[in-house]
């Protein structure tokens, strides 16, 4: 008997506390991560099965266990551990919500906490409920959210209000089932100190196993480390005065959990991103930890007798100051406002302007397809944006794809239902801002003294030496992260270097009235384009945008910076106004992609755009994406477009990098063939902040390299410019063969069809295109059509 012989207990406890954190934690990483390690699929699909399967391996081995064990608080133990992997099973199906979807998921799974609730709620023991006791639990729960309010930043209104009611029927559940325990440990005779001790292991349990089943996109990771710290407190402010109860307990763990669900960001703790946000919500959480073993050791102290004075009015004061406390903190230290998500509405009327490719000179096409789009936009969106008025909703028009922008989630969504001009909403979440954005990424490296690898292997170079096209004349426009201007690379291309940023600069995040770059990204990948002695066309002109901040953007954002492209505007201008397409972009760089189930793109969000930035005579070049090697991974808009002339990437050996993303386009039915072409894109050397340089890989680095060719074509014959169609065409048949190795680079699939025909059918394939961009060919054959 295990009564008389605890050790069989002991050990089936320790084993299981060990498998649980393994199991938990190991599936909601791989949940987490299932992008970089390649899973295929959708990721929402591959987190729910996986949040399902943790239930599976936690619940199946528990209860078998439990069967070798008679009626004792070991066996208590493993059942409460069984019966809380009820709560991420029942979960699971909220997980093929998108991340991007943020304040639908929590709904979600707000509805299934609350059936949840309702059925442990039915196996209730009656307990006397405290006033002080309560009190105390907030006190608490304030203490544990102090690292939160520090690091973090709130939603809107609904995502407060939901974080919080999550919250709060997650810890009555948690309470609930702690309860059980507790009730067998008093009746083996263990002494106060004995429940609180051991109680604190097993509700940490708990709590470790509900968190791991809440929110999403890594989230939960961060809830797991967090919160299972509580769990000595949540079992010690059972102990009231009079006996036992279950409402402080479970206020106090519920609000351990409601702190980071509303405060932490789905958006940008994805691994896709590593947004700095994440170092910051494991500092909060490794903070949280701290402040619960505090108050573990204050449970141990007192034993729980610190609830057990009548005094109601100074437990009550004792919360508020430390409220009060929490809130100076977070107005002093954190990021205080209100950062909802928002949502992108796309009418059904999208204007055709197409037939502006029959018009012959290029400043009249440019400027009938702007205003041709913008008073479409204007008078198509009139009712709908006068109807969002009437319930002070200002909704923010766009004209390159004839759509808006409405703050909120799910309410202003229902007041948008029976509207018969929209085609569709889609998500268009925002990125919370963290505390402190990061330092940009500088480089030690010099300016290189002769063309690197990259610039030899299309032949650039010969290209400037034996046609003397080094991009003059060709204006290109950036989105991306941001520039730096000054660098000594760029700034003698930039078309605001005189110090007039007007219609030269635009941060439709942040508003900054000169070009900048918070992250690195966006100085090296036009660096490759235009650099003096890093670039493909060192002569060319550019100006640029921000569609990125933390590597992350939206639909809204993204196509922000693309209007800016067609039609730049002045600081505080109306770009259905006040935009000069006679300053557009002839060619542009977009080493960015937008995934719906993070960003909120469809497959088809954006291809208006593309479109009718392609009609205006623009040169749409996209990075085809880093999710290789797997058929079918050239997968986010842009890049998935036909109009958008797609980029893949090589190294210095000519073979396919193992991360550029493989064709054919499935996500939007097409089968279209993906990308059109590669470039070098492994350890490209380029501009960097801080006036530095260094190696960067990516198709993003590859994008940048056919950029520059069109614009060293356009520059050797001017008659080409805006003839996107010849242009491709040139690209296409001057690109020298795709001979790499294939798979030990793919590290190829056997039956994987577009791996097995890897470059042995005809062009264009889905791994290279047509093959390896080759300038020189390039130049050549333009010249030869002058």
């Amino acid at each position: 008997m295990t009564q008389n012989n605890p050790t069989l207990g002991r050990l089936l406890l320790i084993i299981s506390f060990g498998w649980i954190a393994v199991v938990a934690f190991g599936t909601q990483f791989v949940a987490w991560a299932a992008p970089v390690f390649g899973i295929q699929g959708s990721p929402t699909v591959a987190a729910a099965l996986l949040t399902a399967l943790e239930a599976g391996l936690i619940a199946g081995p528990l209860l078998l266990s439990s069967r070798l064990l008679p009626r004792s608080r070991w066996r208590a133990a493993l059942e409460c551990w069984a019966l809380a992997a009820l709560v991420p099973l029942a979960l699971a199906p909220t997980r093929l919500i998108a991340p991007a979807e943020s304040q639908t998921l929590l709904l979600a799974q707000v509805a299934v906490l609350l059936v949840l609730a309702a059925l442990f709620w039915r196996q209730r023991v009656a307990a006397v409920m405290h006033a002080e006791s309560l009190a105390l639990a907030a006190a608490c729960g304030a203490l544990l959210a102090l690292p939160w309010l520090a690091n973090g930043a709130l939603g809107s209104l609904l995502d407060m209000v939901l974080a919080l009611a999550g919250g709060l029927l997650a810890g009555v559940i948690a309470a609930q089932i702690g309860e059980r325990w507790v009730r067998e440990a008093e009746s083996a005779s263990l002494s106060r100190g004995g429940v609180i001790w051991r109680g604190g292991f097993i509700v940490g349990m708990v709590l470790l196993i509900i968190a791991s089943g809440l929110a999403a996109n890594g989230v939960q990771l961060l809830l797991m480390v967090a919160v299972p710290a509580a769990g000595w407190a949540v079992v010690a402010l059972g102990y009231g005065r009079d006996g036992r109860n279950w409402q402080a307990p479970a206020l106090l763990a519920g609000l351990a959990l409601a702190a980071p669900l509303a405060l932490l960001d789905t958006d940008s703790i994805g691994i896709v991103a590593l947004d700095p946000a994440l170092g910051q919500g494991y500092f909060a959480a490794l903070l949280a930890v701290g402040i619960g073993w505090l108050l573990a050791a204050a449970a141990l102290v007192w034993r729980g007798r610190w609830s057990q004075t009548p005094r109601v009015l100074p437990w009550l004061a004792g919360a508020a100051l430390v409220w009060t406390g929490a809130a100076v903190l977070y107005f002093a230290t954190g990021t205080p406002g209100l950062y909802g998500d928002r949502l992108f509405v796309i009418l059904k009327d999208q204007t055709d302007v197409s037939q502006a490719s029959t018009i012959t000179n290029y400043d009249e096409r440019r400027t009938f397809v702007y205003r041709t789009l913008a008073e479409h936009a204007t008078t198509t969106q009139a009712d709908l944006r006068a109807h969002l008025a009437r319930f002070g909703i200002a909704a923010k028009p766009y004209y390159l794809v004839n759509a808006v922008e409405v703050p909120g989630g799910i309410l202003p969504r229902l007041l948008l239902v029976g509207r018969g001009e929209i085609d569709r909403i889609i998500p268009s979440p925002v990125l919370r801002p963290i505390d402190q954005l990061p330092q940009s990424e500088g480089g030690g490296g010099a300016a290189p003294t002769e063309p690197q690898w990259n610039l030899t292997n299309i032949r650039a170079d010969r290209v400037w030496q034996d046609f003397g096209a080094r991009g003059q004349g060709i204006v290109i426009g950036q989105s991306d992260s941001g520039v730096q201007w000054n660098h000594p690379e760029l700034r003698d291309g930039y078309r605001g270097a005189n110090g007039d940023h007007a219609y030269n600069w635009f941060d439709p995040w942040t508003g900054t009235t000169a070009p900048v770059d918070g992250g690195g990204h966006g100085t090296h990948t036009l660096g490759s384009v235009l650099g003096n002695s890093v670039g493909v066309a060192p002569d060319a002109t550019w100006f640029a945008c921000a569609n990125l901040q933390r590597n992350i953007g939206n639909p809204a954002l993204y196509l922000d910076c693309m209007q800016f492209m067609l039609a730049p505007h002045p600081f505080g201008g109306d770009p259905l106004r006040d935009g000069d397409p006679l300053r557009s972009a002839n060619v542009l760089n977009n080493s960015w992609g937008c995934p719906q189930e993070f960003e909120g793109c469809d497959p088809v969000s954006l291809q208006a755009a593309v479109d009718n930035l392609t009609a205006a005579g623009i040169f749409v070049v996209a990075s085809a994406g880093n999710e290789g090697p797997a058929c079918n991974t050239v997968a986010a808009p842009i890049a998935i477009y036909e109009n958008a002339f797609s980029v893949g990437a090589i190294d210095a050996n000519n073979d396919l990098a193992s991360f550029s993303s493989v064709g054919p386009v499935t996500v939007d039915g097409s089968g279209r063939i993906k990308p059109d072409i590669v470039a070098p894109g492994v350890d490209v050397y380029s501009s960097l902040p801080g006036n530095g340089y260094g190696g960067n890989s990516g198709t993003s680095m590859a994008g940048p390299h056919v950029a520059g060719v069109v614009a060293l074509i356009w520059s050797a014959n001017p008659a080409l410019i805006g003839d996107i169609a010849r242009t491709r065409q040139l690209l296409q048949d001057t690109a020298a063969p795709f001979t790499g190795e294939i798979a030990d680079s793919l590290g190829s699939t056997p039956g994987d069809a577009c791996l097995v025909q890897l470059g042995l059918g005809p062009r264009p394939n889905p791994i290279a295109g047509y093959g390896i961009v080759d300038a020189y060919a390039a130049v050549k054959a333009a010249i030869a059509l002058r």
